[in-house]
């Protein structure tokens, strides 16, 4: 998909249940590392996230948020791959509180990476999850302090459209609540739970 494809799904899908809860996940992927470096970004043996992984780069330097700019964490380097691209599984035994760990799993992502996860979770990092659906993700759901799936109406077409539209809404600037203050919703409770995972405040990277 390109832009004008992206803005377009954005345009058909922002009325709907789905899209708020996209909007409360981008929010959580903005807030939860708390520096550069600290989003790790990790698919699954089968699919990494190549394509979502330039589109966040992207959305941070548009936006100003360097958090945002991922660390593409990798089951298998490559021979030859660049520093950039070198970064293994093992960064996962790392990540601490302050950093988040970016689940995208279209399919089964293996017990190596759970078991780091499940690692990542108890020294304090935040645990988000994009994944098909609900039903399959297992035990990676369990561990997930939020997790966003396709929506079962079909009107995402696609796993790759739904990262489209994620990457595009990470970048979106905050929104102020109105004059009779925001309504504290589901989403809003999670967001502090994860701003108290993560470590300071939620405004470090407004």
């Amino acid at each position: 998909m390109d832009s004008a494809q992206t803005t377009l799904l954005r345009e058909l899908v922002s009325g709907t249940a789905w899209f708020g809860e996209c909007r409360g996940f981008a929010r959580n992927l903005r807030r939860a590392p708390r520096s550069p470096g600290g989003l790790l970004l990790v698919g699954t043996p089968e699919e990494e996230p190549w394509h979502l992984a330039a589109h966040l780069d992207t959305e941070a330097g548009l936006a100003d948020l360097p958090q945002l700019a991922p660390t593409l964490v990798r089951h298998r380097i490559p021979d030859g791959a660049p520093p950039h691209l070198s970064v293994p599984l093992a960064r996962l035994e790392q990540a601490r509180k302050g950093e988040a760990v970016f689940i995208v799993a279209p399919d089964d992502p293996g017990v190596p990476l759970l078991e780091r996860v499940d690692d990542a979770r108890r020294r304090g990092a935040a645990i988000l999850t994009l994944a098909e659906d609900e039903q399959t993700s297992g035990e990676l759901l369990t561990l997930s302090h939020d997790a966003l799936f396709l929506p079962e109406n079909g009107i995402v077409p696609g796993f790759d459209a739904a990262q489209h539209l994620l990457a595009s809404t990470a970048g979106d600037k905050e929104r102020k609540g109105r004059a009779g203050g925001p309504k504290v919703g589901f989403r809003d409770r999670l967001t502090a739970l994860i701003d108290q995972v993560a470590g300071g405040s939620a405004d470090t990277y407004r």
